[in-house]
C-alpha cells in the first residue's frame, strides 16, 4: 500500500491519534538546545490538540511529563469530541493572547496554513513546533514559506512513527520542525533522534 493510502478509515478532520513517545524523545532534545523553552513562565497553545473520549491530548500530556502545568497550557481543537478547552477552527479564530510556543501535530493538508498563522500568532521570539512528513520539505508549492520562514531545526525520527492501534507503520518518515518567531536562517539544522 501507498504512504498516501495508508489501508485505513481517515478520521474526521484528519484526525490521528499522535503517541506520546515519539513526542516526549523530541522534547529531550528540544531542552538541550532550546531549555528557555521550558520556563516556568512559557505558555504554550496547541491549536489541534485532538484528543477523545478514549485518548488523551498528546502534546499537553507530553508536556505535563516535563512539569508543565495546565494553567500553561492552552488547547483547541475543530472537533466538538476533542477534550480541547477551546472548540474552533484555529485557522479562522482570532487569538487574545500570544503564545510564547505553538506545538502540535497539524492536519497534513493544512500544515503550511497553520505553520503561517502560527508564526504571526506566537510572540516575537517564540517558537512554533509541528510535527510533519520529512517530505513536506520537497514541494514546489511549499518553497515559498520556507523561502520566507526557514526552520531553525528539524529533528528527525530514526523509527517511522504508527498512527493506528494496530501499531503498524507506513512508509513515511516524520520530524518535529521548529521555527524561532524572527529568526529564519539560511538553513535548517538536523538532528536524528
Amino acid at each position: 500500500m501507498s504512504s498516501t493510502q495508508r489501508g485505513y478509515d481517515r478520521h474526521v478532520s484528519d484526525y490521528y491519534i499522535t503517541p506520546i513517545r515519539p513526542i516526549t524523545e523530541f522534547l529531550e532534545q528540544l531542552m538541550i538546545y532550546e531549555p528557555q523553552v521550558f520556563s516556568d513562565e512559557t505558555l504554550f497553545l496547541d491549536p489541534t490538540a485532538g484528543g477523545d473520549a478514549e485518548h488523551p491530548m498528546s502534546y499537553p500530556e507530553a508536556l505535563k511529563m516535563y512539569g508543565i502545568s495546565d494553567e500553561k497550557i492552552i488547547t483547541m481543537d475543530i472537533r466538538e469530541d476533542s477534550r480541547a478547552q477551546i472548540k474552533c477552527d484555529y485557522l479562522t479564530h482570532e487569538l487574545d493572547f500570544r503564545p510564547d510556543v505553538i506545538f502540535t501535530n497539524p492536519p497534513f493538508l493544512l500544515a503550511a496554513e497553520v505553520i503561517e498563522k502560527a508564526l504571526k500568532d506566537v510572540k516575537p521570539g517564540g517558537f512554533v513546533v509541528m510535527l510533519l512528513r520529512l517530505n513536506f520539505f520537497g514541494s514546489k508549492k511549499r518553497k515559498p514559506l520556507f523561502d520566507r520562514h526557514m526552520p531553525k531545526y528539524s529533528f528527525v525520527h530514526s523509527r517511522r512513527i504508527s498512527f493506528t492501534a494496530d501499531k503498524n507503520t507506513d512508509s513515511i518518515e516524520y520530524q518535529h520542525c521548529v521555527w524561532q518567531s524572527d529568526h529564519f536562517p539560511a538553513f535548517t539544522k538536523l538532528k536524528v533522534i
